[in-house]
């Protein structure tokens, strides 16, 4: 595919672009981007409607004096994401080495210090339980918090999967056929060869080859032509469930609901799409992810199950969201409040 935006030039210009980015780490930055400004545009909603209390940080006055107040927690959205990029990064390689360690013994260099190579759910857990330390830390209400990143995080994760796409870095699903494609799916969506993938960090031309080298899969479908495209599936339904949270980001429910929900949500998706994918059966005929998925499904369930009852109690005066709430402006907008 296009595993450097200077193919996506040559492609459609003719030319190749002097700047030597990889799409993938173009569209995660994207990702982390977005989910970061989704976060912060619902903590300060939640932060208006005086449903999470506020921080204590230091803010710049309108004269260039520092000083310390009272802020909408959403102050630190952008120190809560650094932190997130680089424990999601060695989650992810970690978690990688451990599903491929035959790979790892052959190459460790190689495999340590590619770009590729690359799992999820390892991100997904070492990135959250930073964030909550550092959460914890700085005072922010966890449980809210969760709540706030649930809709940004699933969006996320569907942009994430388009820089897989684009690489063609090893996340693609069983050998195919068109002989078995029905005639309303278009080609690209049933199979993919992925010329120019990258595996590792290395490029493999040859679809049948990269498949052996990356998963050790055997092609033994009578005129397969290539793999199942399964990132774009994935980007299709973490940008549906996605939209399904940001709707429910406002549930009546107590907190750490809608995070229990998107527990429950990616994890149902990941371990669906995996019998599409060529992961490595672990036990009982599953792969690592779907045994995270079952993890992350049951911790979701009874998440929903214990925290399913509706909030009564309103904000308290003196607190943002109230009626005479320091904290907010007449406009609704999040203001510092001098402590």
């Amino acid at each position: 595919m296009y595993p450097r935006v200077s193919d996506i030039f040559q492609d459609l210009f003719g030319f190749t672009s002097p700047i030597p980015l990889h799409s993938f780490g173009l569209m995660v930055a994207t990702a982390f981007l977005v989910a970061a400004w989704l976060t912060k545009k619902e903590l300060d909603r939640l932060y208006n409607r005086g449903l999470i209390a506020p921080v204590r940080a230091t803010v710049t006055d309108a004269k260039g004096r520092e000083k310390s107040s009272l802020v909408s927690p959403s102050v630190y959205v952008w120190t809560l994401m650094g932190i997130g990029v680089v424990a999601g990064i060695v989650g992810s390689k970690l978690f990688n080495i451990l599903d491929f360690w035959d790979e790892f013994v052959r190459n460790p260099v190689e495999v340590l210090f590619s770009g590729a190579g690359l799992t999820f759910y390892g991100g997904l857990i070492l990135a959250t339980l930073s964030v909550m330390w550092y959460a914890r830390k700085k005072k922010i209400e966890v449980p809210r918090l969760s709540d706030a990143a649930s809709p940004g995080l699933m969006i996320a994760y569907g942009i994430g999967r388009i820089g897989c796409y684009l690489s063609g870095d090893g996340d693609w699903g069983l050998c195919s056929t068109l002989a078995d494609k029905p005639a309303w799916v278009p080609g690209f969506l049933w199979t993919e060869t992925f010329p120019r993938a990258y595996v590792y960090g290395g490029p493999i031309q040859d679809p049948v080859t990269f498949n052996a080298l990356a998963r050790q899969i055997e092609c033994d479908i009578p005129g397969a032509i290539g793999v199942y495209p399964t990132m774009l599936y994935e980007t299709f339904a973490a940008l549906v469930l996605g939209g399904l949270l940001w709707i429910m980001r406002k549930h009546p429910f107590k907190a750490g609901w809608l995070f229990s929900v998107y527990l429950i949500l990616t994890g149902a998706e990941r371990f669906l799409i995996e019998f599409m994918r060529t992961n490595k059966v672990w036990a009982l005929g599953l792969s690592q992810s779907q045994w995270i998925s079952i993890g992350l499904i049951t911790l979701g369930a009874i998440g929903v199950a214990m925290l399913t009852r509706r909030i009564t109690t309103p904000p308290q005066a003196g607190t943002p969201g109230a009626s005479d709430a320091p904290g907010t402006s007449a406009s609704g907008d999040a203001v510092p409040v001098s402590a």
